[in-house]
């Protein structure tokens, strides 16, 4: 058992259960989290997943200062949803998987070239929706965890697959939690605009 990487599950973990509760502190723990794994994936020669993490660290920081500056009046950021175009997200992930899964099985030696494609591009477009308290983000992140658990099993990251498989149920809770209060929102600013 590696104890930089049960650190970085345990961070994880807090990460993502401070996420679905909205709270602000999701981020510095997030951050946390993604400056180990930068160390872990090196290791294991999943380049993708290293520079996803190299990324992640300035989207944890640009989500943190969102989520505190992006509300209107100093209010919290509400949970809002994509219009009719989350296809468009989609395309742009398979293409980008494409892309990157070439490029990483052309010019490195690195570990499951297309899947670990896969992960970093998805993560990437979840992690930016993510910041903007799109409720859609979770799909993305479901997705993400799903291909992940594969992928680090297969590597041995048996930890990693563990949190993998944490998130992947954390996701599916985020995502009701969200959607109930994405709904109750709505539901309140009707209100509101009645009286």
């Amino acid at each position: 058992m590696n104890w930089i990487e049960l650190t970085a599950t345990i961070f994880g973990v807090i990460c993502v259960i401070l996420t679905i509760r909205r709270n602000i502190w999701c981020w510095p723990t997030g951050l946390i989290q993604v400056l180990l794994y930068i160390y872990i994936f090196f290791g294991a020669k999943l380049y993708s997943d290293m520079i996803l993490h190299f990324i992640y660290v300035f989207m944890q920081i640009y989500g943190w200062y969102h989520w505190l500056n992006g509300g209107k009046d100093k209010k919290e950021l509400p949970i809002t949803m994509l219009n009719s175009n989350t296809y468009i997200w989609i395309i742009f992930t398979i293409i980008g998987t494409i892309i990157w899964g070439f490029l990483m099985q052309r010019f490195t030696d690195a570990s499951l070239p297309y899947p670990d494609a896969f992960t970093t591009v998805a993560s990437l477009f979840a992690q930016w929706l993510l910041a903007r308290k799109k409720l859609e983000s979770w799909y993305f992140w479901i997705a993400v965890d799903i291909v992940a658990i594969v992928v680090y099993w297969y590597k041995q990251l048996y930890l990693t697959t563990g949190l993998y498989a944490i998130f992947l149920v954390l996701a599916i809770i985020g995502f009701f939690t969200w959607k109930n209060s994405y709904k109750d929102d709505k539901n309140t600013s009707k209100e509101m605009a009645i009286a």
